[in-house]
């Protein structure tokens, strides 16, 4: 773990670069990618890989309904008279999470000292829960997590923020998200399946400590050799690959509070996925809520499909039926869990986005 002393602020001059590297400084923010300059997600909507990942993620819906054998009646009456008390409580807790990464990534911005043009002030907490909540949607649309880079690009147009730095500071969000889902999976899992662990089950914790300790140790490379990777970065971008630099390791300051916020920020994501699960069936236990809904978070990584469709819900019905919930029950839990963290910020999003491009403009 990087010290708060070995941290490099985001502020000019503070990454001293090699003596025989020239640095050209900008006075203009970096700009984001030209496809994200202004594009909508509607004709995002209709490039032909959007369009392929839908049909990748209804293939594997099709491939789901066959490997489990499921009666979608049955499915889709356990949904219809699930516990509507329970339900509101997983979509206020869902909401309430994501406003905790909003104050998080406030946090992280504030510690790379990313200040915005002229006289404006960083945005509060609710603008920033505005762009985190268009950014997730974003990535509910298109595959790859392209939400994250949207999100930097609404930062960058409302504020006139460094894009590069920007992304920087979401890079560290992902790398402390990655690292706290790591070990709380793991954690998790030896709770529920104790030394009876399937092998399926030590896989996934095998495939989310791995992710982890990529991002760290690219993290680290960079803190320790940057300067030679500012030599390798051709001259035209090197300043935006600093500012970039500058984003992620100046990230990393007060760290007890990023590490508080991320704790408490999974912690509801299990909070969720256990009122879910309770408004179709009792009897199952918090620390299975928080693996089963760590796992679904884990499966959203995969770049195919956007936000992991298709493949979350496959994994959530495989991974409830090990736990021994029956096949129809557990399709039904995780089609609902979907419809709270899915499909209602498609729904929602649609309502903001035309709202926030009409007001930001």
């Amino acid at each position: 773990m990087i010290g708060n002393e070995d941290v490099v602020h985001a502020k000019r001059g503070t990454i001293e670069p090699d003596p025989n590297v020239v640095i050209e400084w900008s006075d203009e923010p970096a700009e984001p990618p030209a496809d994200w300059n202004g594009a909508s997600l509607g004709r995002r909507l209709l490039q032909p890989k959007t369009i392929a990942s839908f049909l990748i993620a209804i293939a594997v819906v099709v491939f789901a309904i066959s490997r489990f054998d499921l009666n979608l009646g049955s499915v889709f009456d356990q949904m219809r008279h699930a516990n509507r008390s329970y339900l509101l409580l997983a979509v206020a807790t869902y909401y309430g999470s994501i406003a905790l990464r909003a104050a998080r990534w406030r946090a992280l911005l504030e510690n790379a000292e990313i200040q915005p043009t002229g006289d404006q002030a960083l945005p509060k907490v609710p603008k920033l829960f505005v762009m985190y909540l268009l950014g997730w949607f974003a990535n509910c649309l298109v595959p790859a997590k392209l939400g994250d880079a949207y999100r930097g690009f609404l930062l960058k147009r409302r504020c006139g923020v460094s894009f590069s730095a920007t992304l920087g500071t979401i890079f560290a969000e992902r790398l402390a998200d990655l690292m706290t889902l790591g070990l709380v999976l793991v954690a998790s899992g030896f709770l529920v399946f104790g030394r009876h662990m399937p092998s399926s089950v030590s896989a996934w914790m095998m495939v989310a400590i791995g992710l982890a300790a990529l991002l760290l140790i690219g993290v680290l490379f960079v803190f320790r050799w940057g300067h030679i990777l500012r030599q390798i970065v051709p001259h035209r971008v090197r300043h935006h690959y600093v500012r970039l630099e500058e984003g992620i390791l100046g990230s990393f300051g007060r760290i007890p509070t990023l590490l508080g916020l991320t704790a408490i920020i999974w912690a509801l994501e299990g909070v969720r996925f256990y009122f879910v699960a309770h408004s179709v069936t009792g009897g199952f236990s918090f620390s299975a809520a928080l693996f089963v809904a760590l796992l679904a978070s884990l499966l959203t990584v995969v770049p195919l499909t956007p936000a992991g469709l298709g493949f979350v819900e496959l994994g959530v019905v495989g991974m409830l039926t090990v736990l021994g919930i029956g096949q129809q029950t557990a399709a039904s839990i995780a089609l609902l869990d979907r419809v709270v963290a899915y499909w209602s910020v498609i729904v929602v999003g649609a309502i903001v986005y035309p709202i926030v491009r009409w007001a930001w403009r």
